[in-house]
């Protein structure tokens, strides 16, 4: 059997459905407050088989439970740790760094507890490094602590949590996919971008990152632990593409006015202060951070050779994941 943490978020529903559509077992760890229901939603995407929703078994318990985590984890094979938060918002700090390190401390010591066979760790390219020049970044690029968020150091450290179990015993296979594309509980994680085109977002950076489809990424994750893959880290990204080039697609896609206001550094850092004092003077979301205005700003390139190589992948191409998603969105959101 398997057992999926974070399956309710956008890649570990994709995974699910890929995984009990395989015809695997499969069990999944949920809190009390997550919302499964948007994980049925992302099987209708893909399948009128209603069934395949049905196969799942749900467990209750939080990756800081460890007793919850062992109990969910008897007569387990193969985990796929998917669990973390992704925030750059200075108030979830603690919360993050707690969770996603602790948090998969605790995934590891229940696997080496229970004799899990495999572990699959969902990591990011954020627990990269940086190359010097703008040069492309690499499964051997090192990490450093200069210039990072408090998200990088937070998955840095839950992949250190992921070697000590290689060297106590454990199997395990990392992932470190880029900005993930896909349909899911529009409003959350890498679907906010869409959201935020569809209220006809204004303004568009000058900087550029990797993003990979959320299909591509969960198909990595399955054919790595099948190939019975062992102590590596592998990038998972499709395309290098200035944020410019993304927010313009979504938006023709979306049928929406493209941005016609090019942010630079002055008008981001002007925008983080002010959101930051918004929020402490009304109470206000805090959308914009020094860390997401800093990230908008700067090129960065990713390799996918060696995963390519391994697996002998091609990628879904960021354009027709852009249309692919669009679609599903005007499906619900449209007129």
């Amino acid at each position: 059997m398997i057992f999926v943490t974070g399956g309710t978020g956008l890649l570990g529903a994709h995974l699910l459905f890929d995984l009990v559509s395989k015809g695997e077992m499969v069990r999944a760890l949920k809190r009390k407050s997550s919302n499964i229901f948007s994980v049925k939603k992302v099987f209708g995407y893909y399948s009128d088989d209603d069934s395949l929703f049905q196969k799942i078994e749900w467990v209750e318990g939080d990756t800081l439970d460890v007793l919850s985590l062992q109990e969910a984890m008897k007569d387990i094979k193969v985990v796929y740790h998917c669990a973390a938060v992704v925030s750059f918002n200075p108030k979830d700090r603690d919360e993050m760094m707690k969770i996603n390190i602790e948090g998969t401390a605790n995934v590891v010591n229940a696997c080496l507890n229970e004799g899990v066979n495999k572990l699959c760790y969902v990591s990011s390219t954020a627990a990269l490094g940086k190359e010097p020049n703008g040069n492309i970044i690499t499964e051997n690029t090192e990490w450093n602590n200069k210039d990072t968020s408090f998200y990088s150091k937070s998955k840095y450290l839950s992949e250190q949590e992921v070697w000590r179990g290689k060297e106590e015993g454990l199997s395990v296979v990392i992932v470190n996919p880029c900005i993930i594309l896909g349909p899911g509980e529009w409003g959350k994680s890498s679907t906010n971008v869409f959201t935020e085109v569809w209220k006809e977002l204004k303004f568009y950076t000058t900087g550029s990152n990797a993003f990979v489809d959320v299909r591509d990424v969960s198909k990595c994750m399955v054919r790595l632990v099948e190939k019975k893959v062992e102590g590596e880290r592998f990038l998972i990204v499709s395309e290098n593409r200035s944020f410019k080039e993304l927010f313009f697609e979504i938006a023709e896609n979306l049928g929406r006015p493209v941005p016609v206001i090019r942010a630079n550094k002055l008008l981001t850092g002007m925008a983080w202060r002010g959101n930051k004092l918004a929020t402490y003077l009304f109470g206000a979301r805090l959308i914009i951070t020094k860390e997401t205005a800093q990230s908008s700003q700067t090129s960065t390139k990713y390799s996918n050779q060696k995963v390519k190589k391994k697996l002998g992948i091609e990628f879904i191409p960021v354009k027709q994941s852009i249309k692919e998603t669009a679609t599903l969105f005007l499906q619900q959101f449209s007129p």
